[in-house]
């Protein structure tokens, strides 16, 4: 089965996975129109559905000698309501004389027991869905491949039988790295993913690189015919002055491709540092929008830099510093601010540019800015430090996407995960307004999925 079929958007099939597409059919999951169907039709729908959440590595004949029609529950008794009543009120039908009024001693009775939730019952005792619902895999499927492949113990013993059904007190374990590996975010820092990143990218960037390319020829054009027309022989002077210096610094602070992506990461993990503190609320627009269009810049730049690449990247780097100490001198105080925007109004360009230069932060301000943007740039630095190659998932550990709505553990798992072991406390059962049984679906679609098996047992 290929994977677009199977997780299909026209389908809408819920899937046993944390997945996009498994969170955008939740998401759409509401009942058909039944109005237009037949019964037949309305069971067979809901065995479709149920069948792809439950138990959808099973075979349908295999699961069909598994079914039971005799779903198990527990039903509350309020003592009280117990030394009143002998029981038999609840055995008179329809008709018999029973009054609303005696019902209201027992707020138990009032609750329904959603028993048809639990048509898919004998699942939870498999191996690989017990695995699933412990969190220690991310799919049923991934935790079946854990156990074929010998990363699962059972009461201490190696264990690949995925369909085993668990009993009450039995303990089962995953290998740590495993869990990581299966609840990890994945590692994007391979050159396969890299290189698919680039593919995707390399249009518009293209497009972006030759726009932006006209536009700044044109303008260093003008600049240069204005300049020399003004005064030659000093624009002729100060490019003899400047090449020499600018070869040695060059030569002085040429680094490695890796030195100056880890330069450029540093700079990016700056900028977000600033845009993110609480002083930019209170500046201006523009600022803001200058904030952000800086951040996107070297974003930009950090995308279009590889390790393969030679000593390009200096000037970039060196451009970005001056913009980014450029955008610290507009970190002023409120006062200051709005006088600055207040001139800005009045004034020429010229006089605005003079104003943000002439703008001057407190000693505090700037101490606790300048400490931001180290801090940043060490937890750059330490995290680049802490990455290990050997590990299939991303180093330093974080969550996977899209794992925070399935996150949840049944009533009748104890689970430890500093460990990464679990112990079957019991077989699941329906309560009075629950189910243990962990299902998208409402108790219509289960009740209608129970009849269609309930006729072929």
């Amino acid at each position: 089965m290929s994977r677009q079929k199977f997780r299909s958007l026209k389908a809408a099939k819920i899937r046993a996975d944390w997945n996009k597409y498994t969170l955008f059919n939740l998401d759409r999951n509401r009942r058909a129109n039944e109005a237009s169907r037949t019964y037949f039709q309305q069971k067979w729908a809901a065995k479709k559905a149920t069948r792809a959440y439950h138990g959808e590595v099973i075979r349908e004949k295999k699961w069909q000698r598994m079914f039971s029609k005799k779903l198990p529950a527990v039903v509350s008794m309020d003592p009280k309501y117990m030394a009143k009543h002998d029981g038999s009120e609840l055995a008179m039908g329809r008709g018999s004389g029973l009054s609303s009024d005696s019902r209201k001693d027992n707020k138990i009775l009032d609750s329904t027991t959603p028993y048809m939730q639990m048509t898919y019952f004998p699942i939870e005792r498999r191996l690989d869905m017990a695995i699933w619902r412990a969190l220690f895999a991310s799919s049923v499927r991934q935790a079946r491949q854990f156990v074929v492949h010998g990363y699962v113990k059972v009461n201490g013993k190696p264990f690949r039988h995925p369909s085993y059904l668990l009993n009450p007190g039995d303990m089962f374990q995953v290998e740590p790295d495993r869990v990581m590996f299966a609840t990890g975010a994945k590692k994007v820092n391979n050159h396969r993913t890299r290189q698919r990143m680039k593919s995707r990218k390399v249009t518009a960037f293209k497009t972006r690189g030759s726009k932006n390319a006209t536009k700044t020829e044109q303008d260093e054009g003008a600049e240069a015919e204005a300049a020399a027309e003004e005064s030659p022989e000093t624009t002729t002077s100060e490019s003899a002055a400047t090449q020499p210096e600018s070869e040695n610094a060059d030569e002085e602070e040429a680094d490695t491709p890796a030195d100056t992506h880890k330069r450029l990461k540093a700079i990016l993990a700056a900028a977000k540092e600033i845009a993110s503190s609480p002083r930019t609320r209170e500046l201006s627009g523009k600022t803001k929008q200058e904030i952000r269009a800086f951040k996107k810049l070297v974003s930009r730049t950090l995308s279009r830099s590889s390790k393969t690449a030679e000593h390009q990247q200096v000037t970039t780097i060196n451009d970005l510093v001056a913009q980014m100490e450029a955008l610290k001198l507009k970190m002023s105080p409120a006062k200051a601010r709005n006088s600055a925007t207040a001139n800005s109004d009045n004034q020429s360009t010229s006089s605005t540019t003079t104003t943000d230069q002439n703008l001057v932060i407190s000693e505090a301000e700037e101490q606790d800015l300048q400490q931001a943007i180290q801090e940043a740039i060490q937890d750059a630095h330490e995290e680049q430090q802490a990455a290990d190659k050997s590990k299939p998932y991303k180093t330093p550990w974080q969550p996977r996407r899209y794992m925070s709505p399935f996150a949840f553990i049944p009533r009748y798992l104890e689970v430890n995960q500093n460990v990464c072991a679990a112990v079957y406390l019991r077989h699941p059962v329906a309560r009075a307004g629950i189910a243990e049984v962990p299902t998208p679906f409402n108790m219509e679609t289960s009740q209608l999925a129970f009849n269609w098996y309930l006729r072929r047992r």
